[in-house]
């Protein structure tokens, strides 16, 4: 880092940048596949998943608060914060792992599990993101200049995703695939018997064509109580014969048929995703550097610390809002796979929409910083959720062919709710620095745990959102007939129900009262502290 600008390398910047990619191979892995894991997979009741996502998060905010304090008081050669990216890179890709791992019990014993591998995840989670968000407020003193750090670490989440979010579905499908044997027999157009021959046990296959289209019927004694739908799930016992009446699609093939151990291939995708995970967040420990030191004469003081921090208007500001906006995002995140699974009948469609939305978020990251120079934080973050929130409300006016009015209305909506999820941890930087301003003391990681708390408790309310909406509607992962009545609940989710809370969270954002130029004269304030605090201790 320059000492005299307080500019950080490009080089740091994209080592800080690479945690985050790190942080939402777990975080965005577990945001957007959980639900349909345990609910299509596991064979949980989504309400069940819905009160589990909701109660884990209670601990949230006593464990972010007690890991800020932690953070603030860790001493050690590499830091405060660095060393706790280095003791917790191991545990949380194992935590991920767990999680998609679904041992052979009962359903009481499902749950169980279900409980203390979330519970471990999130509190690993917690002692990783914690520190590893305040490393940002102490690698450079100029608030600007943390904004383009922001950035990227946004374009590092954003990657993080994309690597997730477009290859897991084809993980899953290429680490799952069955591999039995295929009859295909034409008896009319559009009309044909398909007999699978299981080769091996597996306890939650998933049938459905290449495209997606063609309804199945079983096509023995259940036949006349069996509703045709997209694909069929059951148990497949080996050297079993199972027989569907197949119609909707034109030249059927036995390659045409995706057969997929949903299980399996969700489990090996997420071992190697722990792997990846584990080696990012080796690499942002050895290039980043702690720089911004509590002022000297302050002395350990946790009762003072929380005081300071609850008359911390900007940071109680931020909190709430940012909880609505945490919220908002893990409802869009939550239900893509379901919506496309089950209302647009492709699910490796999804894929592709999951990538469209973290290539244009890594663009709205990028734009965020001269816009945010240009109209303040505040104002940008207020008008980004607004507008983001008009756009994801516009989906519910689509049908299942509206494919690329779906695409387009979902990709600007992210692109200008990218902008949001940058400020957020832009702004709570500020609003250490505004407590040191106004205190003369600093809690960095204290502050930094109004960003986890959101985070996670914003995922625990859109989880449990989530879960009534698709309970109340009767969805049934394992039952085809169930999903199709659960239609309605799914597009609400999709669109309009997200919307609201998007515009609550930009309401909320309107009391934040760090303007653009009180910033600049607290940077400055701040700055020539500490020039005489180093001339001082020089003389």
């Amino acid at each position: 880092m320059n000492a005299k600008t307080g500019k950080v390398s490009i080089k740091e910047k994209i080592g800080y940048g690479l945690g985050d990619a790190a942080a939402n191979i777990g975080w965005r892995g577990v945001g957007t596949f959980l639900i349909i894991f345990y609910t299509d997979v596991v064979g949980l009741n989504p309400v069940t998943v819905g009160i589990l996502l909701l109660t884990a998060r209670f601990s949230d905010g006593i464990s972010d608060i007690v890991m800020g304090i932690i953070g603030d008081r860790t001493n050690s050669k590499y830091g405060k914060f660095r060393p706790w990216i280095l003791w917790t890179a191991i545990p949380l890709g194992i935590s991920l792992a767990l999680l998609f791992t679904s041992p052979e019990m009962g359903e009481s014993g499902k749950i169980i599990y279900a409980y203390i591998t979330y519970i471990a995840f999130t509190l690993i989670y917690t002692a990783n993101n914690i520190p590893y968000g305040a490393l940002m407020a102490v690698m450079s003193g100029d608030h600007k200049e943390r904004t383009s750090i922001g950035s990227f670490r946004m374009i590092g989440s954003f990657g993080g995703g994309i690597l997730v979010q477009g290859a897991l579905l084809f993980l899953v499908a290429y680490f799952g695939n069955v591999g039995p044997k295929v009859e295909v027999s034409k008896l009319g157009e559009q009309t044909y018997k398909v007999d699978i021959l299981a080769t091996r046990d597996v306890e939650n296959v998933n049938v459905k064509t290449e495209d997606g289209i063609a309804t199945f019927t079983w096509n023995d004694e259940r036949s006349s109580t069996d509703t045709p739908t997209v694909g069929k799930t059951f148990s497949m016992v080996s050297n079993e014969t199972y027989s569907f009446l197949v119609k909707g699609e034109e030249n059927l093939s036995a390659s045409d048929f995706r057969i997929i151990n949903q299980q399996k291939g969700y489990t090996y995708s997420f071992y190697l995703m722990a792997v990846i995970l584990i080696l990012l967040m080796f690499v942002t420990f050895a290039t980043t550097k702690e720089r911004i030191k509590p002022p000297k004469a302050q002395k350990s003081n946790i009762i003072q610390d929380i005081k300071d921090l609850l008359s911390n208007r900007a940071w109680f500001t931020l909190l709430i809002s940012a909880l609505f906006s945490s919220t908002y995002n893990a409802l869009k995140q939550g239900i893509i796979i379901i919506y496309f699974t089950h209302y647009l009948h492709n699910q490796l469609l999804a894929a592709s929409y999951l990538v469209g939305l973290m290539l244009v978020s890594i663009v709205g990251a990028i734009i965020m910083t001269p816009l945010s120079i240009r109209f303040g934080k505040r104002n940008l973050f207020i008008a980004s959720l607004l507008v983001s929130g008009a756009f994801i409300s516009l989906i519910v006016f689509c049908g299942p062919g509206a494919v690329v009015a779906i695409f387009v209305l979902g990709l600007l909506s992210e692109l200008i709710g990218a902008m949001f999820s940058t400020l957020t941890f832009v702004m709570l930087g500020d609003a250490a620095d505004y407590s040191e301003w106004k205190n003369n003391r600093r809690a960095t990681g204290l502050v930094y745990s109004a960003g986890s708390f959101s985070t996670k408790f914003g995922g625990g309310i859109a989880g449990a959102i989530i879960g009534v909406v698709l309970g109340k509607y009767g969805y049934n992962g394992l039952d085809p007939i169930a999903i199709q009545g659960a239609i309605p609940g799914i597009k609400m989710l999709m669109s309009w129900i997200p919307a609201i809370v998007a515009f609550m969270g930009a309401l909320l954002m309107m009391f934040y009262p760090l303007s653009k130029k009180m910033m600049n004269k607290i940077s400055a304030d701040l700055a020539e502290r500490r020039r005489l605090e180093k001339s001082v201790a020089t003389n």
